[in-house]
């Protein structure tokens, strides 16, 4: 494949994305960033409860 194929191809499947707008019905904006918030947050007091030492 080309380079000029693979670009055209992407334009085309960028174009059919905006009638679907790429959200599911079931997916909450607010509850998938407080969940990744939340996810971030056990992690970080995990990494510090490791580096008692500094």
């Amino acid at each position: 494949m080309s380079l000029h194929s693979n670009a055209a191809q992407l334009v085309t499947l960028a174009s059919e994305g905006g009638e679907h707008g790429g959200n599911h019905e079931s997916l909450s904006p607010l509850l998938t960033g407080g969940g990744a918030l939340l996810a971030l947050l056990l992690l970080l007091w995990i990494t510090t409860r490791f580096n008692r030492d500094r």
